[in-house]
């Protein structure tokens, strides 16, 4: 048997052996050289060790957008201000006046540098960073060597977030062994602290699977050292996640019935909790769980939808009961969509709002708790995040179904590939800012599009005289010419055909990010069973941390796979 189908273990319990050599810390702080300065008021001013390494922090993201943000200079000026000494704190009043530039520089030229280095240098680099990974980035969990995923502490630095984080520029402090919890088995050799540090704690849990935590400063969340993707443990929890999602296939039907009717249902709490899992099916939305304390983001899901994150339109753009949604969901990312829903959800919304100010809840009667606990009882296992994997994951199935042509050449295949796709990112709300170097490629691709259009007229041209020549001569030479010139033709118009897809994938997908779905929301055996129908090498799909984490897929599924 392969090892994905060796025995399970009972009762929660994970493992039996866990032996690993604790975190990789990230070096600590190098002064900066004495000729780099830091200046304020135009004055250089000599910065203790502490406050120096923040100011390079800083300093290093001078060229980025973040730094433009008042939020983020506000955020990063307190949290540095606190760490100054008090002759500092005298001194340094306004960001306004300070100079990172000299320092922004030396960092620019030091990059610049790294990447000039000759071959053998960079290979000398390499067998470095190859060596620590040998050493740390390794476990051996009941006598498997695995893959740790993240072996190393993230090194401080400025919090960025993502979206419109309130929390952005706050400083991320040094994870220290202090801040440690190390998780291993009782009779393992138990990692060593660096010298002069103990660990917070060590503990033997097997019924979890991580290897380390720490709780990180900005958002006080847990943060984990886990095993790598291609390992068997997670291999296997990928595994069983897609086969809950395949068993939500065969009672969806049910579900869906079961809504409809609760839409009618004598007790409002029903009612709600039948039109927020409408809107989990139908618009893969988030549940929303209940925030923690100190979560200031003021994000929602759909449990937590607020009055004023939807507007109702009886009719709008051609189309019937109108439901316009404005909210930031996770990571702040916006969601912003206009759907035409069913005339009983129309109305129940109308009535869900009936007398409420904007901020207050939608769903008034309704928790993420007693929605899953519903869940659970129509299917084991079944929570909100099982309808967004089932949906994106039989979008994609569907889609690569109706946009794949047979005939098609493997470019033409792989647009179709990247549509489906897309039709799941979208569905799943998954955004990204269009890239800084979007429209300088494009630009790129646009004049080889164009160097290739004027060769292919031009052989045109070639084409016709030789076809010309041989209607004047007939000899064969001149016919050989002619079959050489098509063939050339031919080969051009290839060429500009695959460049074209390009430039249609490239603008199609400049705001969608399509990896998050790839990697978390989509069965990879519909990819790879297509992959193995249309005879595409799974590579061009799946690169090779990818072809990794989804060995057990590539070993499973056969071209016939059905999710």
């Amino acid at each position: 048997c392969s090892r994905w189908e060796e025995e399970k273990k009972e009762g929660g319990v994970k493992w039996m052996q866990l032996e690993h050599r604790g975190p990789y810390f990230v070096p600590l702080y190098e002064p900066l050289p004495k000729d780099v300065q830091f200046y304020y008021d135009g004055k250089p001013l000599k910065l203790s060790l502490a406050t120096e390494e923040i100011a390079t922090f800083y300093a290093k993201m001078l060229d980025h957008e973040y730094t433009t943000k008042e939020i983020f200079q506000n955020n990063f000026f307190h949290d540095w201000r606190k760490e100054m000494t008090s002759e500092e704190q005298e001194i340094i009043q306004d960001l306004d006046k300070c100079d990172f530039r000299e320092i922004h520089k030396y960092f620019v030229d030091k990059n610049e540098a790294r990447k000039a280095l000759s071959k053998e240098e960079k290979q000398k680099l390499k067998e470095e960073a190859d060596k620590i990974q040998e050493e740390y980035g390794y476990c051996i969990l009941d006598g498997h060597r695995e893959k740790i995923g993240n072996f190393k502490t993230e090194p401080p630095g400025l919090f960025r977030g993502r979206g419109e984080h309130p929390k952005m520029g706050m400083l991320k402090k040094r994870i220290m062994p202090e801040d440690v919890i190390i998780n291993c088995s009782r009779d393992s050799k138990i990692p060593e602290p660096p010298e002069g540090h103990k660990w917070k704690e060590v503990r033997f849990d097997n019924t979890v699977t991580w290897l380390a935590s720490w709780t990180e400063n900005i958002q006080n969340t847990l943060k984990y050292i886990m095993l790598n993707p291609s390992s068997k443990l997670k291999g296997e929890k990928d595994w069983e996640k897609y086969e809950v999602a395949r068993r939500l296939k065969d009672v969806v039907h049910t579900i869906r019935a079961q809504y409809r009717k609760d839409w009618e249902s004598k007790e409002i709490k029903k009612r709600q909790r039948a039109v927020a899992l409408y809107f989990i099916d139908k618009l893969a939305l988030r549940a929303g769980n209940e925030k923690e304390e100190g979560e200031t983001a003021d994000t929602v899901g759909c449990c937590s939808l607020r009055v004023e994150h939807i507007q109702l339109h009886p009719w709008l753009d051609g189309q019937e009961h109108v439901v316009e949604f404005d909210f930031l969901g996770k990571d702040s990312i916006r969601y912003y969509n206009k759907v035409s829903v069913e005339k009983p959800v129309f109305k129940n919304l109308k009535l869900f709002m009936k007398n409420k100010d904007p901020t207050d809840d939608l769903f008034d009667q309704l928790t993420t708790t007693f929605l899953n606990k519903h869940l659970q009882h129509l299917m084991d296992g079944l929570t909100a995040k099982v309808f967004r994997t089932y949906n994106a994951s039989i979008t994609l199935q569907e889609q690569l179904k109706a946009l794949t042509n047979s005939e098609d050449n493997v470019a033409g295949k792989l647009l179709s590939y990247n549509r489906a796709n897309r039709a799941v990112a979208i569905l799943c709300n998954h955004q990204r800012s269009i890239p800084k170097t979007f429209a300088r490629s494009m630009q790129v691709l646009q004049e080889k599009i164009d160097a290739k259009k004027k060769q292919v007229e031009e052989v045109q041209e070639e084409v016709k005289k030789a076809e010309d020549e041989f209607n004047e001569t007939k000899d064969a030479k001149a016919e050989a010419n002619v079959e050489k010139k098509k063939k050339l033709l031919k080969r051009l118009e290839e060429q500009l055909a695959k460049l074209n897809v390009q430039a249609t994938d490239k603008e199609e997908n400049k705001q969608i990010a399509l990896g998050t779905s790839k990697l978390n929301y989509l069965d990879p055996r519909i990819t790879v069973a297509w992959c193995k129908k249309f005879g595409i090498p799974i590579e061009r799909i799946y690169n090779k941390t990818q072809r990794e984490k989804f060995a057990w897929a590539i070993d499973m599924a056969g071209e016939d796979f059905e999710f």
